[in-house]
């Protein structure tokens, strides 16, 4: 097979196939007399496998399983791999946290006059301390009266409640301040909603991506594996 019988299956170009096998990504092909490569099946299974990979695991990784094959890794493989499985496990656990926390927040009683520190702090049963340390995290942005005092607006009310939600259950305040971030982006918990559908969307996809590339995977394997 030359590099353009390759290119053509993915709608490639033959510099990218040659780029591929340079990376370490295809096994090293032969070479003619005149120095042409020559590929095999196990060339074009190879590079089944790693585009399959990139909509899974990402094109780094992707390039890290393909090096890691050539390698005879086959551990690091796996590691890797599990590893992918197991952020997507946190996504899934993440989203459905911030479903729930979300929905519990649309039985809060809205804020219509501005808190201080102290009655938001009374309000979720914390100390102030506590709502300064989700300040400097990010979590809340208060603004500040001239005198220098904090006032937590409507919005600030609703992310601190979300951060009580997801304290409780254990998130990180870095992790927090990405979910709050996100509301903050979306405009709210209203148009929240149609932001997680989207995220659950593209977690679907990347679960059917894994199983997908898995498969290729396997395939893969098995070509490069001796004749009995």
């Amino acid at each position: 097979m030359r590099p353009t019988d390759l290119a053509r299956e993915h709608g490639l170009s033959t510099q990218a196939v040659r780029n591929y096998e340079e990376s370490g990504f295809l096994p090293p092909a032969e070479r003619t007399p005149s120095g042409y490569r020559v590929y095999t099946e196990v060339h074009a299974a190879a590079l089944r496998t790693f585009l399959a990979l990139i909509p899974a695991f990402g094109h780094a990784t992707a390039g890290q399983i393909m090096n890691a094959i050539h390698d005879d890794s086959l551990d690091d493989v796996l590691a890797t791999i599990d590893r992918g499985h197991e952020q997507l496990l946190r996504d899934r656990s993440t989203l459905d946290s911030v479903s729930r926390a979300v929905q519990d927040l649309t039985e809060f009683e809205p804020v219509l006059e501005p808190r201080t520190i102290g009655e938001l702090a009374r309000r979720l049963g914390v100390t102030p301390a506590t709502l300064r340390a989700w300040e400097e995290a990010g979590i809340l942005v208060p603004s500040r009266e001239p005198t220098g005092y904090r006032l937590f607006r409507a919005e600030d009310v609703r992310d601190a409640e979300l951060a009580h939600l997801l304290r409780r259950g254990g998130y990180p305040l870095a992790r927090i301040a990405l979910v709050v971030d996100q509301i903050r982006t979306a405009g709210g918990t209203d148009s929240l909603g149609a932001a997680l559908a989207d995220w659950r969307r593209r977690l679907t996809a990347r679960g059917l991506a894994m199983l997908a590339a898995s498969a290729r995977l396997n395939d893969y394997l098995t070509a490069r594996a001796p004749a009995p």
